[in-house]
């Protein structure tokens, strides 16, 4: 069947979905072009720089009624927004182009972390390294040298780095899959049940990674302690999912109204590596 059967407005009723949208297959989603999809792109991985540049430098902390004080990393608050972003271009354009988009991320990621290397090693002028301001810390005066701070948030230790980037790629290529086999089992039907249940198994996934090859055997983290924040960082990530679920709701529908299709998995090859249009050329 080719792409103009499937998204023909004469096509028999099994071609449209509920909503009165062109249902066509995952590889006719590859070859079509999206209005939008550069936009969602460009937000996704945007959003995944980001959370590990800027948050990911920072222990925050922040004290709740009976639980009392909760020490977590920042990045928590906005990197579960690229599985978000991840769920809706899997839901919207199919995961042949949600693949596109964790490939385009994890390169820039990669790229990130290499820039951020070489400019934090780079020898600094002596006038800029040394240059400094006085700041107060807990209740004292210290003294920040340029460099030192410089180091203290870009600087990239490379055992963190590679199970950022594993624990991310693994994760996301997860939550893609399980949201776009879900999708085809509940005939596009419950959109809530598919996204919070890819998100547990991709956010499962990225944890169980991220922490033990990050932590294991590192002074001050046992077993149980990496167990325990793996776990309690998945429960928040997850959380997140749940709670912005409406949004999540909202963009699906407007994308998929602008778009004017629905993108159902059913003939995709899974696999991370494969070639995505080289695929839909040769389903032709």
């Amino acid at each position: 069947m080719s792409e103009a059967d499937l998204s023909s407005p004469a096509s028999s009723s099994p071609a449209f979905s509920d909503a009165g949208l062109s249902r066509i297959d995952g590889m006719a989603g590859a070859r079509r072009h999206f209005r939008y999809f550069d936009y969602m792109l460009v937000a996704f991985v945007v959003i995944l720089l980001l959370s590990n540049l800027i948050g990911a430098a920072k222990q925050a902390e922040v004290s709740f009624p009976v639980i009392g004080p909760v020490t977590f990393g920042a990045g928590v608050l906005f990197f579960p927004v690229s599985y978000i972003i991840g769920d809706v271009l899997t839901e919207v354009y199919g995961y042949a182009n949600a693949r596109r988009c964790i490939w385009a991320g994890f390169f820039a990621l990669l790229f990130m972390v290499v820039m951020s290397v070489v400019v934090v090693e780079i020898p600094a002028s002596p006038d800029w390294a040394l240059a400094s301001a006085t700041y107060t810390v807990a209740g004292k005066q210290v003294t920040a040298p340029n460099q030192a701070a410089y180091y203290a948030i870009f600087g990239q230790t490379p055992r963190i780095v590679f199970a950022s980037v594993c624990a991310f790629w693994a994760g996301e290529f997860v939550n893609s899959f399980v949201l776009a086999r879900m999708k085809v089992m509940t005939q596009g039907k419950h959109l809530w049940t598919r996204t919070i249940g890819s998100t547990i198994f991709g956010e499962g996934v990225d944890s169980a990674l991220f922490y033990p090859l990050a932590f294991l055997g590192v002074a001050g983290f046992t077993p149980h302690s990496i167990a325990l924040l793996a776990l309690t960082q998945w429960l928040i990530k997850t959380g997140w999912e749940v709670v912005l679920t409406p949004v999540t709701y909202l963009v699906v529908g407007w994308l998929k109204r602008r778009e004017g299709v629905d993108v159902f998995d059913s003939n995709v090859n899974f696999s991370p590596f494969a070639k995505t249009r080289r695929a839909a050329a040769q389903a032709e």
